[in-house]
């Protein structure tokens, strides 16, 4: 038997350490032999060169902690989903809703104004309001750091803005909106839209240039324009910042010319419009036409007729009223000076508004007619009643007289109306009662239904009533002031109301401005019929203006520059004491003249005003007596009404003593 030799023993090479893999549980085979025990290393060896095996814990701990995470993530998605849209789904549903639509008012447009045959005195016409976007201002949009400045510098002189305001408003921080100018004309538009077109064009050629108008905008609106002016202005009034009336007629029927505004709504998407998303549009109800009382070609003449005495005289202020007697209608009411509301900076705070009807002042000797009416309704006495008036009066704690000293006149009463005489009016209104208390109450009670101390029925912003205090009330000197237009204060429509009243047979009609309104669909709703009330009898109202006819007619008479060649005038002259609104005591005068024609078939009334009058004369007839003939005759022949051709009454004035009395010829036979 050959014994084999086992081969000799594999010698290990160092090489490089295997990767360390998981330790293992081995069975142990059974074939195999255990391993021999080592011997120390013999000396002079070095060490064994023998890889370490790295031995790895376990991954699955690490799975377990990743699968948890994901699991709370995943919970949490699924809780915020179920907030979503679940719990909160209608309003975040709201929210989308509101941040993907966007709506927009659309205005309506503003009601004309017209005179009664249909001129235009106020209207609207196309208008726009300049915006800006600053966000589209700032270096990271226009990669220029002073774009604010630029875009300034081109638009500040065409909406006639200061350089430095524009540019402070399109530095706006953190804003996506400002107003540079309000109700900018088409043409103001045009231009800046033509300029923003050229720049665009040239930032498309030229790399280096910069569209600085790129984020100037306009929103279409409306603009109020007056085609006439100052022209009725008193009247009219203005319409503010805001699109409201600020005065006059557009403030007093605002709701009825404004009409109601529209609403637009539509998706967006990045501040642009979707046009497929679809939208809603509520349109804008236009605002009905006013058509007033006025008629533009005699509001001409009465305003230009004041203005110019007014001018003349150095004057304050002055109004002329003209009223059609037959139906109360206000054919004019003209203030001097005025205004232009197309340009209220150019206007004074003391001239806006309505002096015609704001102002409060003592009539003077034109509230006489008052008095005369009341002493011939009473029947305390006639036209031909004589009155011997001295040259001075004592009553209470005063000492009276009339405006110029004088011999005792020996006057009738038309006489006393005629000369304008205050003694001659305390005499007879004394008539009125058998005691001084008697003759107050009766003499107020016949003031306030003539209107006097109440509001006229125009319902005009800022309308003054007056001031008449109860009589039991009045002063010692105020018992016998009052009869001749001291210490009582009406308004210049009360004072034309009053004659008005006496040219229509001795009943009141309330006075209107407004004819009616014309809806959107074109239909015409007449104003309301004015109140009417009777305040003293035809009879009554015909002898008065018999007797007014003296005071232009006679040659005694104070008002004889009213006189109008063909026709018969009834007028009545005033110069009053003035109460100056800055001090509250007298000073300077009201210069007056009432009157209306013809006097035996009345149509027209005309009032003139002047307020303390500095230069020339202040007296009532020889100021305002030529500014009634003048905006009477015109009147006259603008409604076309002719001369009645019957000669006048001529009542007397004076009566000689010592000769029997004789009753002057009842008006009404005339």
């Amino acid at each position: 038997m050959t014994d084999r030799q086992p081969p000799p023993p594999r010698r290990r090479v160092p090489g490089p350490a295997r990767p360390a893999r998981p330790a293992e549980r081995r069975r142990p085979d059974p074939g195999a032999r255990p391993p021999a025990a080592r011997g120390p290393r013999p000396p002079g060896r070095g060490p064994r060169n023998k890889p370490k095996t790295i031995r790895l814990g376990s991954p699955r701990p690490r799975l377990r902690m990743v699968s948890l995470g994901l699991t709370l993530v995943m919970l949490a998605f699924v809780v915020r989903l179920l907030q979503v849209q679940a719990v909160d789904a209608d309003v975040y549903a709201a929210k989308a809703e509101k941040n993907r639509y966007s709506t927009h008012k659309l205005a309506a447009e503003r009601g004309a104004i017209t005179d009664r045959g249909g001129v235009e005195l106020a209207t609207s016409v196309d208008a726009y309001d300049i915006t800006a976007d600053p966000s589209l201002f700032t270096p990271k949009e226009t990669k220029t750091g002073d774009a604010p400045e630029q875009a300034a510098a081109l638009l500040a002189p065409i909406i006639d803005k200061d350089t430095d305001e524009v540019a402070e408003k399109l530095r706006t921080p953190k804003s996506r909106f400002t107003l540079l100018a309000r109700r900018a004309t088409p043409q103001v538009w045009k231009q800046i839209k033509d300029l923003r077109t050229a720049l665009a064009d040239k930032a498309s050629t030229d790399p280096k240039a910069v569209n600085v108008l790129g984020g100037v905008f306009a929103v279409p609106t409306s603009k109020r324009v007056y085609p006439n002016a100052g022209l009725a202005a008193g009247i009219l009034g203005w319409v503010n910042a805001d699109g409201k009336g600020g005065g006059g007629i557009e403030q007093q029927l605002n709701k009825e010319l404004a009409g109601k505004q529209g609403e637009v709504r539509y998706a967006q998407s990045g501040g642009r419009r979707v046009p497929t998303a679809g939208s809603t549009e509520k349109p804008a109800v236009p605002g009905s036409d006013v058509e007033l009382t006025i008629d533009r070609d005699i509001q001409w003449a009465a305003q230009d007729a004041i203005t110019e005495q007014v001018r003349k005289s150095h004057a304050d202020r002055g109004y002329v009223l003209v009223q059609d007697t037959r139906t109360g209608e206000v054919l004019a009411m003209a203030n001097a000076p005025g205004f232009d509301p197309n340009d209220l900076s150019q206007a004074q705070g003391t001239s806006l508004g309505n002096a015609a009807v704001q102002d409060a002042f003592e009539p003077g000797s034109t509230a006489k007619v008052m008095s005369m009416a009341a002493v011939l309704e009473e029947n305390a006495a006639t036209p031909g009643t004589r009155v011997t008036v001295p040259n001075r009066l004592h009553r209470g704690d005063r000492l009276f007289q009339d405006d110029i000293d004088h011999p005792t006149w020996y006057l009738t009463l038309n006489g006393v109306l005629a000369k304008s005489s205050n003694i001659g009016t305390i005499l007879a209104t004394g008539e009125l009662g058998d005691t001084q208390e008697q003759v107050n109450k009766s003499l107020y009670s016949y003031l306030r239904k003539f209107g006097i101390g109440k509001e006229t029925g125009l319902g005009f912003p800022g309308e003054t009533s007056g001031i008449l205090a109860p009589p039991d009330k009045w002063s010692t000197s105020q018992q016998f002031t009052i009869p001749f237009g001291q210490g009582v204060s009406i308004n210049a429509m009360q004072a034309a109301s009053v004659y008005s009243t006496i040219a229509n047979g001795g009943v009141r009609i309330e006075p209107t401005l407004v004819r009616g309104t014309k809806g959107p669909d074109g239909r015409f709703t007449p104003a309301p019929a004015p109140k009417k009330t009777r305040v003293v009898s035809d009879r009554t109202a015909r002898t008065v203006a018999g007797m007014l006819e003296s005071v232009v007619d006679d040659e005694q008479g104070t008002g004889t520059k009213a006189r109008i060649p063909g026709y018969r005038v009834a007028g009545k002259t005033g110069t009053a004491n003035r109460v100056d609104p800055k001090t509250g005591r007298y000073h300077g005068y009201t210069s007056s003249f009432a009157g209306f024609a013809p006097a035996d078939k009345p149509r027209v009334t005309v009032y003139c005003v002047i307020q303390n009058a500095t230069k020339g004369s202040y007296f009532g007839g020889q100021i305002c007596g030529p500014i009634y003939k003048k905006v009477m005759q015109f009147a006259l022949k603008t409604l076309q009404v002719p001369p009645t051709g019957k000669a006048p009454a001529r009542l007397p004035v004076t009566f000689s003593p010592g000769k029997p009395e004789t009753p002057g010829r009842p008006a009404d036979d005339r």
